[in-house]
């Protein structure tokens, strides 16, 4: 207290004179905001001082009050104003009731808490209480000031979360600087300065209390101000106060209270001035009166102390100062604050003649005036491609040191939005989720929510729940939840792999077809006489004709199978029946053989990797592949909130399986998937994905398609003033195509897997003689079967010609085996013998035509 009023008799001095420099008092109180005890006041008043500067509680009140009035000396406080009419009691600080009371009614609240502190009385509560009651509002009434110190921060948690169980998000703050700021703290702490929320701080120091934490929450926070730093005279005193020297000056406070000490003295002087105006003498000594004498002797000329200091009209830090009769401030101005982004913004003002009056109904949000001369702190994450470190990071400083998409990003948008900024990465490694029991946001998320950071650039994926807190910009990039696997081993082509162009069923078809078409050539060959026809011939010395058909089975069977393999055969039908089966089969095999080859080269080039997961539904029916998410972040909450069945089964399984399948980080989930020999799926992010599996060692890939469609947003605190040009900005670069540029130089540019699509499940390469090792096989089982059938034939030859000529078996043999290999077996090279000169000359119409 001596250090404040000896600052004010110093910056009064010149309207002080030098009159009442010689009255100041000598003797104060120790501690600025102690109340003072009934000795205090005793010892005071037996020092002979014309009055006592001090402060009061609910418990010391009564005992002050009485000590005055009984001995006749004025006490002027600061103190919280009393009801009633208080003799020599000079009031410095405004009533509130007034200001709160027209301000619930602007902001049409009929429901709303109460907290208070009893230590201040409770005559504002009683009168909003008495309002309510006419006006049928439904007003909730905590005392907070009985709360232990070493358990208030649990008891505040506690209690608004019963607020919050009753939907109770209007809340009344009336109790002292210090004890708002322990509430508004765990406020913050449990998530309750978000969208939604409505404060009043029932106070009036609205400035003096540190709302920097809060302002970026999107609540809003409104109060009052009796100190208006805009005029000179406050201006003047502060520019001083701040001037001081902390060794001069130690631990002088800037709380609520102080502007209403420094008018005390500037109060005694008019109140002096006025004595000698009337011409008034007073005299006092320090020995002069002793409050302890039974009875109490009152001081005589306190009366006319306090008469004069009922007249005083001055102006002070807190306004014009004038007192009624009962010694209370009347005719005093308050000024109506609200919260915004960029710290508190007055919106009006009250006072006893307009009552509440509006100037400013609402500030420009996106105001970026100034934006040039301030540091925009940007949070982001280590994530590659998007946020890294360079490989000699350690050579470079601040935003240097980083590179990846998200650098590019937040370095073009700071050029079209006119800002400097400075990186910084999110301490805890979250992207941004709300704690279920406490509700507390951590990552990025939280960093915005509690203004640690101005603006989030970084691949954090736009939701409801991040949205009910922060603001984001239009998605600056689209993408979905996908699974990512380890790459299968390519599987090898199998022997008979030429066959694969036609399914199974195909080919058994075709064999089928084959077989029909044979057998109707047939039958419609036998009885269709224009297939018919008489050949002539001689047995012995006897010219004979004989009709002959040249379509049996076996040629059937072979002018099929020649059309199919499309190479033709020496006989064709005769009769209209038997060229309509031809035409019907040549137009069949021309489909099914240009088909095929169609297909061949398509399944004999392209590698296959036969995956154990094409998509959701083949994870969530099989539990032999364990899959899952980060630990914190979007993807999880998906599953979480989701309502579709087959998400929420996956959900089910995740959330209960052993050991854990969530994990911390991104890079932690991609090892898991590479370690776990095909056995652990990550659910992620498809850019992610995209960007992993163009890194190397190039073994996962990204199977089946996207879960769901979201997007990436830049994100900003609750009405922050860089939502809309931030906003402009991603829209302008996504119409100049910079966003795309800027993708394609960190996923494929800069990839190392090769192109774009190498990461597909299919890729051609050159053919390989396995892909075609089974036509050889086939091949050499057709030479070899047709060696087996030309040895039988030779031996049943053999046979029958050893019985017509009446020689062994082995001569027989050799006979062949001579023709075979000479051409002849006789010396001038024919075989002469009475079969073969019988059959030489029929030897055609007996064999095979074709």
């Amino acid at each position: 207290m001596h250090d404040i009023l000896n600052i004010a008799y110093s910056h009064y001095q010149k309207d002080i004179g030098q009159f009442m420099k010689s009255m100041c008092a000598k003797h104060h109180a120790t501690h600025l905001n102690k109340p003072l005890s009934s000795a205090s006041v005793c010892s005071q008043f037996s020092r002979g001082v014309y009055a006592i500067f001090g402060f009061y509680d609910k418990k010391s009140v009564n005992t002050i009050t009485s000590f005055c009035g009984t001995l006749h000396v004025s006490f002027i406080t600061p103190s919280f104003p009393l009801d009633g009419n208080q003799q020599f009691i000079i009031q410095m600080r405004p009533d509130i009731k007034g200001p709160l009371l027209s301000l619930i009614e602007y902001y049409k609240w009929d429901k709303f808490a109460y907290l208070y502190d009893s230590d201040r009385g409770l005559t504002t509560l009683q009168v909003v209480l008495d309002t309510a009651a006419e006006r049928k509002w439904q007003v909730t009434a905590i005392n907070v000031g009985n709360l232990k110190d070493e358990k208030k921060d649990e008891a505040y948690r506690s209690l608004f979360q019963d607020l919050e169980n009753k939907k109770e998000r209007r809340v009344i703050l009336d109790c002292e600087q210090d004890k708002v700021k322990d509430i508004m703290e765990q406020v913050i702490t449990i998530g309750r300065h978000v969208k939604g929320y409505h404060y009043i701080i029932a106070n009036l120091g609205f400035i003096d209390g540190d709302l920097s934490k809060i302002q970026y929450g999107g609540a809003n926070v409104s109060g009052f101000q009796i100190v208006d730093f805009e005029d000179p005279l406050v201006s003047k005193f502060d520019q001083r106060w701040e001037a001081l020297e902390e060794k001069e000056y130690p631990g002088i406070p800037t709380s609520l209270t102080t502007p209403f000490p420094t008018s005390f003295p500037i109060v005694m002087t008019e109140a002096f001035r006025y004595l000698h105006k009337q011409q008034i003498e007073f005299t006092r000594r320090a020995n002069n009166g002793d409050c302890l004498a039974n009875p109490a002797v009152p001081w005589a000329q306190g009366v006319e102390i306090e008469r004069a200091l009922k007249q005083v009209r001055v102006e002070g830090l807190t306004g014009n100062i004038q007192f009624d009769q009962h010694g209370k401030r009347v005719n005093y101005s308050v000024n109506i604050m609200e919260l915004k982004t960029n710290g508190p913004v007055k919106i009006g003002y009250w006072n006893e003649v307009d009552r509440m009056a509006v100037t400013k109904s609402d500030v420009f949000a996106n105001d970026t005036t100034g934006m040039e001369n301030k540091t925009v702190i940007v949070t982001t994450i280590l994530e590659a491609p998007y946020v890294m470190l360079k490989k000699n990071a350690d050579l470079f400083v601040d935003n240097e040191r980083y590179e990846g998409y998200c650098v590019d990003l937040a370095a073009e948008i700071a050029k079209h939005c006119g800002f400097k900024y400075q990186l910084k990465i999110v301490s805890d490694g979250k992207y941004g989720a709300r704690d279920a029991e406490t509700k507390i946001w951590n990552g990025m998320v939280g960093e915005l929510v509690y203004g640690k950071a101005d603006i989030a650039v970084a691949p954090l994926t736009i939701t409801l729940v991040r949205e009910e807190v922060i603001d984001f910009s239009k998605p600056f990039m689209s993408l979905g939840i996908s699974i990512m696997i380890k790459k299968p081993q390519k599987s090898k082509p199998g022997v008979f792999s030429f066959l694969d162009p036609l399914a199974y069923e195909i080919w058994m078809c075709i064999v089928f077809a084959y077989i029909g078409v044979s057998v109707v050539l047939f039958l419609v060959s036998r009885f269709s006489p224009y297939e018919w026809h008489t050949e002539e011939y001689e047995d012995g010395q006897i010219q004979t004709n004989e009709s002959t058909n040249e379509f049996g089975i076996f040629n059937s069977l072979w002018f099929s199978l020649g059309a199919f393999m499309r190479q033709g055969c020496d006989i064709s039908p005769r009769s209209l029946s038997g060229r309509i089966v031809g035409g019907v089969w040549w137009f069949f095999t021309l489909i099914i053989i240009s088909s095929y080859t169609a297909n061949l080269a398509a399944f004999l080039t392209v590698e296959r990797m036969v995956s154990p997961i094409e998509s959701a539904e083949d994870l969530a029916k099989q539990t032999e592949i364990a899959y899952g998410t980060l630990d914190s972040g979007s993807t999880k909450e998906f599953f979480r909130r989701s309502k579709i069945a087959l998400f929420d089964k996956m959900w089910t399984y995740m959330r209960s399986a052993e050991p854990s399948v969530f994990v911390k980080t991104t890079a932690e989930g991609v090892l898991r998937v590479r370690k776990s020999k095909g056995k652990y799926a990550y659910l992620l992010e498809s850019t992610m994905n995209e960007y992993i599996e163009q890194r190397k060692p190039c073994d996962t890939m990204k199977v089946g398609g996207n879960l769901d469609s979201k997007g990436y947003g830049i994100a900003t605190p609750k009405g922050s003033s860089l939502r809309t040009p931030v906003n402009l900005a991603v829209l302008k670069l996504s119409e100049q195509g910079v966003l795309d540029k800027l993708k394609n130089k960190w996923w494929y540019d800069k990839g190392e897997c090769g192109a774009k699509d190498s990461g597909s499940k299919e890729k051609t390469s050159a053919l390989s003689l396995s892909n075609v090792a089974g036509v050889f096989y086939i091949l050499v089982g057709g030479l070899g079967l047709a060696m087996l059938v030309a040895l039988i034939e030779f031996c049943y030859k053999s046979r029958a010609e050893a019985k017509r000529m009446k020689m062994t078996f082995g001569d027989a043999m050799r006979n062949k085996a001579r023709l075979s290999v000479t051409g002849s077996t006789g010396e001038n090279g024919r075989v002469m013998t009475p079969d073969s000169i019988f059959l030489m000359p029929n030897t055609l119409h007996m064999g095979l035509r074709c």
